[in-house]
Order: C-alpha cells, then sequence, then structure tokens
C-alpha cells in the first residue's frame, strides 16, 4: 500500500536540493536588493517604482489600467496604488478614470516620467549587466532564461497537510 502525499513525512531536501536551494535564496535577496540600492542611490526610484515607469513607457500611448498594470508587475492594487501615489507626487505618473468605465483607473506616464526613465535607465542596466550578465557566457544566459520561464510557468498551489 503506498502513503497518500498526507500520510507521507515530509519531503526532505536532498543535501544537493538543499544546497541549490539556499544559493538561489541568496539570488533572491541580494539581486533586488543590490538594484534597489543604486536606483535609491541613482535616480531615486524605488525598484517597483522604476518597473511601474518602465512597464507604462512601453505602452504606445503610455497608459495602462491600474488592474493590468498591477498584473505586469506582480503587485497587489494595493501595493501599486501606493507605488503610483508616490509617483504621481513625483509628477511622474497621473491617475485618470477610463472614460469608457469611470470605476476603472488608468495610470499615464506623463512626460517627466517618460524623461525620468530614460534618464534612469542606463544606470539601471549597467547594473544589471554587472549583477547578472558579466557573469555569465551565452550558453548559461540561455540556461537562465530557460530556467526562469519553467519557475514562472503556472503557479502550483503548496499545500502543507494539517494532520501530520
Amino acid at each position: 500500500m503506498t502513503e497518500s502525499p498526507a500520510t507521507a513525512g515530509p519531503r526532505w531536501l536532498t543535501h544537493e536540493q538543499q544546497q541549490t536551494w539556499r544559493r538561489l535564496v541568496e539570488v533572491l535577496i541580494k539581486v533586488p536588493a543590490a538594484l534597489e540600492a543604486q536606483l535609491q542611490r541613482d535616480a531615486g526610484l524605488t525598484h517597483m517604482g522604476y518597473i511601474v515607469l518602465v512597464r507604462l513607457s512601453e505602452q504606445a500611448d503610455r497608459r495602462l489600467s491600474m488592474s493590468r498594470l498591477a498584473k505586469m508587475v506582480s503587485a497587489s492594487l494595493s501595493r501599486l496604488s501606493h507605488v503610483v501615489a508616490r509617483l504621481e507626487g513625483q509628477g511622474w505618473v497621473r491617475r485618470e478614470r477610463d472614460p469608457a468605465d469611470g470605476r476603472v483607473q488608468i495610470a499615464v506616464l506623463t512626460d517627466a516620467g517618460y524623461a525620468k526613465i530614460k534618464d534612469s535607465a542606463p544606470g539601471h542596466v549597467e547594473a544589471v549587466q554587472q549583477l547578472i550578465f558579466d557573469r555569465l557566457t551565452p550558453a548559461q544566459e540561455r540556461q537562465l532564461a530557460k530556467l526562469a520561464a519553467t519557475l514562472l510557468e503556472e503557479p502550483v498551489e503548496v499545500r502543507i497537510p494539517l494532520d501530520r
């Protein structure tokens, strides 16, 4: 008789998995912290603020609904609202009501916001080059792209049995 996942013991990580996991956690902590520090120091922006400006700048009309923008930047509407409020305070973004549906808020990149992202991008991409791509071979870059795509596929809901 095979044990069900609910009655089986924990699926402990192998030694190799544990070492890999710990290194990945270090990357997940150190790289965002370094990018955050660079953007704060050189541009007066948070990393999330930068990502919001980038996503808006990539739109032909520099506009996105707040809900679509939240999905694109992997943020809750509440978190995005706080970020956009800070960007509004700097004059880089403004919010408008969607004329077709007044319940929908649209984030709009201002000309000043577009200038800000153009000024901030060179330093940020140089930091990304130094932190990531300067350290990898072209083959490793392709591997990283494949690994990231695999890890970002439909997330699996993790369920931990309550009756251990």
